[in-house]
């Protein structure tokens, strides 16, 4: 039920994403757009389309709203993959952008995709009413900002030449910021298209993106670099403190599953409609990649 779901959400949003990119100018810059935005689970796509379906809407908003977060996550990628970042090589299975075209097109799609994110959200057939496109709009940079994404990537640059490791409460604020906002803004987006309370998903998704990371630290060490089509154990190597190292293997899957509890348990609300986001907190700890 919940892969079905997340298949049929991601492709229709994947879709509804590469049509904005190719009705941008055609060259080099809009086909790194293109291949930035390829591959991926769609998970932040999926939990907007399906926070949109909790509250009775679908079509052209939710969809427009998922390819704009999933813009914006890609966009992330590509500038975290740049050598003044964290310098990888290999994305989704994949040559990062700036080992297969050049760091100046790396940036400057990642710069593209950004700004696309906020294009697609403005345009009117995402909601008829221009308050609900411009609380997208401002959640969605305020997310991805100084005070959220953004904010966790210099945590956690700042923490690779600090004296002192980071403790756990230093490690959850930093992962907060930097994969749980955007996650948040994308589960409570389609409460907000609906101008409903986006309470409730918030609770849901916090916890869920906590969980998220505690599986990513968890991969990183046991996980195959093939499944997960990037890099692994780049943390451990680095000597940098993760959910693993501070709490252990057994540790990390035990705290990862209380998340997934309180995830659960946040959904109440919605009865039985929330069932596949219950199983999408479940499969954020059972992944492989």
């Amino acid at each position: 039920m919940f892969r079905d779901a997340l298949e049929r959400s991601a492709g229709a949003v994947r879709d509804r994403l590469q049509q904005a990119i190719l009705a941008q100018p055609g060259g080099e810059l809009r086909d790194a757009m293109a291949y930035a935005t390829r591959g991926g689970k769609g998970l932040r796509g999926f939990l907007v389309v399906e926070g949109a379906r909790l509250h009775g809407l679908n079509g052209a908003g939710p969809l427009n709203a998922g390819a704009a977060v999933e813009a914006l996550h890609a966009y992330s990628l590509v500038h975290d993959d740049l050598p003044c970042m964290d310098d990888d090589d290999l994305r989704r299975g994949q040559p990062t952008v700036h080992v297969k075209w050049n760091e100046a097109t790396a940036t400057l799609a990642g710069d593209a995709l950004q700004t696309l994110a906020f294009e697609l959200l403005a345009r009117p057939e995402t909601a008829a009413d221009p308050a609900i496109r411009i609380a997208l709009v401002a959640r969605l940079a305020a997310a991805s900002g100084a005070a959220g994404m953004v904010h966790g990537q210099a945590l956690d640059i700042a923490a690779e030449t600090a004296a002192t490791p980071l403790d756990l409460a230093q490690i959850t604020r930093l992962q907060q910021a930097k994969t749980g906002a955007l996650i948040e803004w994308s589960a409570t987006a389609g409460a907000v298209l609906a101008g409903a309370d986006p309470a409730p998903l918030a609770r849901y998704s916090r916890a869920l993106g906590l969980a998220f990371q505690l599986a990513d630290d968890i991969l990183d060490i046991e996980g195959d670099a093939d499944a997960a089509g990037k890099r692994l154990r780049k943390d451990a190597s680095a000597g940098k403190a993760t959910f693993v190292s501070l709490l252990g293997l057994e540790g990390a899957r035990s705290r990862a599953r209380e998340l997934v509890a309180e995830a659960e348990a946040a959904l109440m609300p919605f009865g039985a409609d929330g069932e596949t986001l219950r199983q999408a907190a479940r499969f954020v700890i059972e992944r492989d990649s």
